[in-house]
């Protein structure tokens, strides 16, 4: 009986090992689990890069190799931006002027690196693609200078403003680029000029004078404003004072009178300086051979269509005009 007993506990025992061991395997707990009290082993968080450690002059002190990497790759793509004219107007990405960077060694290096330390930043620039950039960039902001121009507008002279020529330095824009890149900075750059002026501006028509061939008078103007009107004479139909853009060549005090080679001026002869020269005491010599603006003694022939070709003035008013003028002021002759 009580060998029976004995059998009957030994058999419950190992029942209920049994049971437990099923009900441990069901939870994912090993029987050596069930044999010890401690907790499981979790895996072990990433080694972080020590405090203080940065990289370019980036902080990456505390961040996880991945973060860090992350972090430096964001602020290496930012643009840089340029500067023209005081304003901002381009930002290329750094692979667009070249640069590509080695993140992945930086990183490294810093994981190994003591608290505080700075680890550099390798940044490789291509130098031809960053010469194609600035290239681009002047032929977006080269600028020709250009002249000033004169012009006729409704029978008044209309001044076309000169304008300043403007060339990139791009030597020195490739180089502040290339600087930039490399500290890893992205402070904006101020794209450097040379300035070039044109060789006419509008100070080449500070007079300029219109004269109406149909209705006989003169205007003289300063720069765009009309300044004085002139009743002059001007050719008769036989010889006409020719229509068409001219400009004051000579200037001559109390000139002499030669007769032209014309059929009118045959068997005349040469006038000296006086009361009676024909050219009065002020000859303005334009750009077509034969024809200028001068004074007449025969002030009664103002007002009508009588010279040879000339223009001819009171002798007053073309000695004022005389001192007014420059030789390369701009003469239009309309027919109005």
């Amino acid at each position: 009986m009580r060998r029976y007993g004995t059998a009957l506990a030994a058999f419950s025992a190992c029942a209920l090992a049994g049971v437990l061991f099923a009900f441990a395997l069901a939870s994912g707990v090993g029987a050596q689990g069930l044999a010890t009290t401690g907790s499981t082993t979790e895996p072990a968080p990433p080694a972080l890069i020590p405090p203080g450690v940065t990289i370019g002059g980036i902080a990456v002190g505390g961040l996880s190799p991945e973060a860090a990497t992350f972090t430096v790759q964001e602020r290496f793509e930012q643009g840089l931006p340029l500067i023209f004219n005081g304003r901002p107007r381009l930002a290329p990405s750094p692979y667009a002027l070249g640069a590509t960077v080695r993140i992945e060694q930086a990183v490294e290096r810093a994981r190994n690196a003591q608290p505080g330390d700075e680890v550099g930043l390798t940044v490789l620039i291509n130098g031809d693609t960053t010469r194609d950039y600035v290239q681009s960039v002047a032929r977006r902001f080269n600028r020709e200078s250009v002249d000033a121009a004169l012009v006729l507008h409704k029978l008044r002279p209309k001044i076309v403003p000169e304008r300043m020529g403007v060339t990139i330095l791009r030597a020195d824009l490739t180089a502040t680029i290339h600087r930039r890149l490399t500290a890893m900075s992205r402070v904006p750059v101020k794209i450097r000029t040379q300035k070039s002026r044109p060789e006419l501006t509008h100070r080449a028509f500070r007079t300029t004078i219109v004269i109406h061939r149909g209705s006989n008078r003169l205007e003289l103007f300063n720069y765009q404003r009309l300044r004085k009107r002139f009743r002059v004479a001007t050719g008769e139909k036989v010889y006409p004072t020719p229509l068409g853009r001219f400009r004051v060549v000579v200037k001559w005090r109390n000139p002499w009178w030669y007769p032209p080679n014309s059929r009118w001026a045959k068997g005349l002869k040469p006038v000296p300086p006086g009361p009676n020269n024909p050219l009065g005491s002020r000859w303005m010599g334009l750009s077509v051979p034969g024809v200028g603006i001068h004074g007449t003694p025969n002030g009664g022939s103002i007002g009508y269509s009588v010279s040879h070709g000339c223009i001819r003035m009171y002798i007053p008013d073309a000695e004022w005009l005389f001192n007014t003028v420059d030789v390369g002021s701009q003469v239009f002759i309309v027919s109005a």
